[in-house]
């Protein structure tokens, strides 16, 4: 089957895309991880989705009790007061009278009649979704691993035969795998949580394609959201190749016209150099067109963005008013490049914005919580996305060098770039001065020669080239004559 109408909706958002629409109609699937993974949180949605559809859902409950698990889905959200139940979980009777803490225990309670209630319960209600939690409870049931493989293979022959939609779910645990039982499923979540963040992947779905990779999810007051893995080939959207201007003439000399729509640059230089308010330029003239930007702070607060880029006479906070800017202060240890990659979709899909400006590139290293190979290939997917949609992307990129040996970048992403415009601190006479220049330029020639520049209280001036100096690369340039009006 193919299509989203002809799927199940998982009730996730962002789960369904990366299942191509939602599970296939009429099969088992298995939600499986450690304890405390969000196995059941997953239910809780796949069960509410079908309410809200008018459909028949069946929980069947072998761990908690009824009340336990209502209580459990309302701290998260969820009412289930439309959801069937068959509670198959021991009362306290099993332990007062055996003094046995076993769950279960073959020769307490029998296979047949766990097999008999479920069968009659399916029959009676004939659901379209079915919600077993959690499966390997079954062992216990069982009188060895034989045993178990037969009794689930034998409820998933039958539940197949009902037309039903099934999810169940598995404790995994390193004393407790559940190998034996991945291979009844049509398809498997793998759910599993590390210190920083919680991800799912698919390593099997039959019947249809899915989207590879590991997804983050959290878990909120709201239940679940699942933030696809970017996969930047999967995105196309016509544009005009055009430049678009600094508004600064010269700096515009300097690109040969300004930057190109669907290109990548890199604003590169060390701490004061005016990379940021440099490229808020661009955002700047782009909002007298009236098209939207935006930008997000890894390394700087809203409040101090505001308060500079006002001081150099760029119109943020006016800006931001119209809707031609938007301004995100990020922070990196509570992020994950696919969340963060989803956001960015939502600024691009459903906002129409033009400039993309991420401010800077070591504070987004921090949400990966990686090596520089990791930076530099979530950088290329998020690049080539954003170049695909026709979005002119900007990144900020602060070398460690004030003066120095040049170094054009601080993490090898040069090569990611369409452009590279770099900002360097030079001393002449004695005095700390600012130059930029353009290093790379794909889409067309630049200018090879270095302009002073300077950040004021009208904004940005850049100077006329540089061509009396030499060294300038080096930090402590020297005068090769006496060209007054370059100094």
């Amino acid at each position: 089957m193919t299509g989203i109408e002809e799927r199940v909706s998982t009730g996730i958002d962002g789960l369904d895309a990366v299942l191509n629409g939602g599970f296939v109609p009429g099969r088992a699937y298995l939600a499986r991880g450690e304890p405390g993974t969000g196995k059941t949180i997953f239910g809780y949605h796949y069960l509410s989705a079908g309410v809200e559809n008018d459909e028949t859902v069946l929980y069947v409950n072998l761990e908690e009790s009824v009340e336990d698990v209502k209580a459990n889905a309302a701290a998260v959200g969820f009412d289930l007061d439309g959801v069937e139940f068959l509670s198959l979980t021991p009362d306290s009777e099993v332990f007062t009278e055996s003094q046995s803490y076993s769950v279960f225990a073959a020769d307490e309670v029998e296979a047949d009649a766990f097999n008999e209630a479920i069968v009659e319960r399916i029959q009676q209600l004939d659901p379209d979704r079915i919600f077993i939690d959690p499966i390997t409870q079954l062992r216990y049931l069982s009188g060895d691993d034989y045993q178990f493989r037969k009794q689930v293979l034998a409820l998933q022959q039958f539940l197949g035969e009902q037309d039903a939609t099934v999810l169940f779910t598995s404790q995994a645990t390193p004393s407790n795998p559940d190998d034996d039982i991945q291979f009844i499923a049509d398809g498997t979540l793998d759910l599993e949580r590390t210190h920083e963040t919680r991800t799912v992947s698919v390593p099997k779905f039959r019947g249809s394609a899915t989207q590879s990779g590991e997804h983050t999810f959290r878990i909120t007051d709201d239940g679940v959201r699942v933030f696809p893995e970017l996969q930047p080939g999967e995105f196309e959207q016509a544009f005009v190749a055009e430049s678009i201007s600094a508004g600064v003439p010269e700096l515009d000399d300097l690109l040969h016209g300004g930057l190109e729509r669907g290109t990548v640059s890199v604003l590169s230089g060390p701490s004061g150099a005016g990379k940021t308010t440099t490229g808020t330029q661009f955002m700047k003239e782009a909002a007298e067109r009236g098209e939207r930007s935006v930008i997000y702070l890894f390394e700087e607060s809203r409040a101090t963005f505001l308060k500079r880029s006002e001081a150099v006479n760029i119109p943020v906070e006016e800006m931001v008013e119209r809707g031609t800017l938007a301004i995100e202060e990020m922070d990196p240890l509570d992020l994950t490049p696919q969340e963060f990659a989803s956001m960015v979709r939502e600024e691009v899909e459903q906002r129409d914005t033009e400039i993309v400006m991420i401010d800077g590139i070591k504070g987004y290293k921090l949400a990966l919580a990686g090596d520089d190979d990791t930076l530099v290939r979530r950088l290329h997917a998020l690049g080539r996305y954003l170049k695909n949609m026709g979005v002119t992307v900007v990144f900020v990129d602060e070398v460690g060098h004030v003066t120095g040996d040049f170094q054009p970048t601080e993490v090898g992403i040069s090569y990611l770039a369409d452009n590279i415009v770099f900002l360097r601190h030079i001393e002449v006479g004695g005095e700390l001065q600012k130059v930029i220049g353009v290093l790379k330029k794909r889409t067309s020639d630049f200018e090879r020669t270095l302009r002073r520049l300077q950040i004021t209280e009208h904004g940005i001036e850049v100077g006329e080239p540089l061509t009396n100096l030499r060294g300038l690369l080096t930090g402590t340039p020297e005068f090769v004559d006496d060209g007054a009006s370059n100094r």
